[in-house]
């Protein structure tokens, strides 16, 4: 970050908590954040060492991504739930400060790439210790139910999660120069086999390995709310579980642990079981997903707006993630 932008934030910083001594020391851009950007920022103020993250917008970013001030509102909404994260700070809509809005949460320690936490035997105290914890921190955010004032920029929530979800991926591929077949056979499977409505909850939407932030003594944050949205429960619990997201790993919990104890920790804080066939349902419309959202990626590499290594690899997973659909699907020899 250039130091008039520098200057600028330190100016807003000020007036946003009537500190006129406060200091920013260090800065640095955090790894991951392929859609947003995170800095680490230290601070001191009034005598206080103050640790926090500065997010905001990258020169491109994904339609489906919720704004700063959307994101903002939903780590309140979530912290007041009593969800495991860093507890928001500040606001900050003018994108004349640093070029888009951006807001400041506490920074909290822990582990989340998605390729160390699989390896780890200990984070949580052991693995299926550490998937019981995740799954109460989702149940967690399912107690969030609209109607709410405060999350009105959500709109209404669907009347059928399942099929409302098939038209928006079908809408997303039919806005796509390249026709994907496969996707589309994927979807139909799900039109014809979706499971009746239940009532709508608030789904973090990417709430899987590499979101999720481990130490020793347990969960220590759920990141990254920019895709929430009112819908139903087992899709959180589809795309945690989806082999798309377990890093390489044969455990069906994220990578991390089993599905059982999993579940497990989700049904003791949600105080109902979960329905394992809605589950896989979701699972396969989480791998439709992140190929829609993988092809997005790559185009915006290719637009030339945003040149990126890992967003133009992100494009070369899609045929990995058809290849998994035809398998859920039953495709012969697919496998």
């Amino acid at each position: 970050m250039d130091e008039a932008r520098r200057a600028k934030l330190t100016d807003w910083l000020r007036g946003a908590i009537g500190a006129a001594d406060l200091e920013l020391g260090a800065m640095t851009l955090l790894s991951g954040g392929a859609i947003q950007q995170n800095w680490a920022l230290d601070v001191k103020c009034a005598g206080r060492d103050e640790a926090w993250v500065l997010r905001t917008d990258n020169a491109t970013t994904l339609a489906v991504s919720l704004p700063r001030s959307a994101e903002f509102a939903l780590l309140n909404a979530a912290f007041l739930a009593g969800v495991t994260v860093p507890e928001p700070l500040y606001l900050c809509e003018d994108g004349a400060i640093l070029g888009a809005p951006f807001f400041i949460m506490r920074r909290v320690q822990g582990i989340a790439a998605g390729h160390r936490v699989v390896k780890s035997e200990t984070l949580c105290g052991g693995r299926d210790e550490a998937v019981r914890a995740l799954g109460r921190e989702l149940a967690r955010i399912h107690g969030i139910t609209p109607p709410r004032v405060d999350l009105a920029f959500l709109g209404m929530p669907p009347d059928d999660a399942c099929l409302a979800f098939v038209a928006q991926q079908r809408a997303a591929l039919d806005r796509q120069a390249m026709p994907r077949p496969i996707l589309e056979w994927g979807l139909r499977h799900l039109e014809r086999s979706a499971p009746p409505p239940l009532p709508p909850v608030l789904n973090h939407n990417d709430f899987r390995t590499g979101n999720l932030m481990l130490a020793e003594a347990g969960v220590t944050a759920v990141l990254d709310w920019e895709f929430a949205a009112w819908g139903e429960p087992h899709a959180d619990l589809g795309w945690f579980s989806a082999k798309c997201w377990r890093f390489g790993s044969a455990l069906e919990a994220g990578g991390i642990g089993a599905r059982d104890a999993f579940y497990a920790g989700y049904a003791a804080e949600a105080g109902h079981a979960v329905d394992a066939a809605r589950v896989t349902w979701w699972e396969l419309a989480a791998h439709i997903r992140w190929a829609v959202i993988a092809i997005d990626q790559a185009a915006r590499h290719l637009s030339g707006k945003e040149t990126s290594l890992e967003l133009a690899l992100t494009g070369h997973i899609v045929p990995e993630l058809e290849w998994e659909i035809l398998n859920m699907t039953g495709v012969p020899h697919a496998a």
